[in-house]
């Protein structure tokens, strides 16, 4: 289930990033470095669920590439987007306490067991 829902996830992440003028959200109030933790928060719950086996340095290096990506697109200047660094280090740091939530709570799991 989760994996049906990861790519229409990513599409709506790369169509809010790379839109000209993007539909606005009530998230929006909160900030553009929340708005970016948020969506590589739940990018990266629901990857991890979808690919539970996959290794957490594969995924943080799959979302760290995915957002450096994003960046470099909002360079161009047709987009009329802002590509900004610290945009990325807000992504990694979302991604990376979300998988360090999650190796937390996989191993509660198992001690549970």
């Amino acid at each position: 289930m989760a994996r049906w829902a990861l790519w229409p996830l990513l599409a709506f992440t790369v169509f809010m990033a790379l839109s000209p003028n993007p539909p606005q959200m009530p998230i929006d109030r909160m900030g553009d470095k929340f708005t970016h933790m948020t969506a590589f928060a739940v990018l990266t719950l629901v990857a991890r669920m979808a690919y539970p086996a996959m290794p957490a340095m594969r995924l943080l290096e799959r979302m760290a590439l995915f957002g450096a990506l994003i960046e470099v697109f909002q360079a161009i200047p047709e987009l009329h987007r802002d590509c900004d660094w610290r945009d990325w280090v807000a992504d990694m740091a979302a991604t990376s306490a979300m998988l360090a939530l999650t190796g937390l709570i996989g191993r509660f799991r198992a001690s549970l067991r």
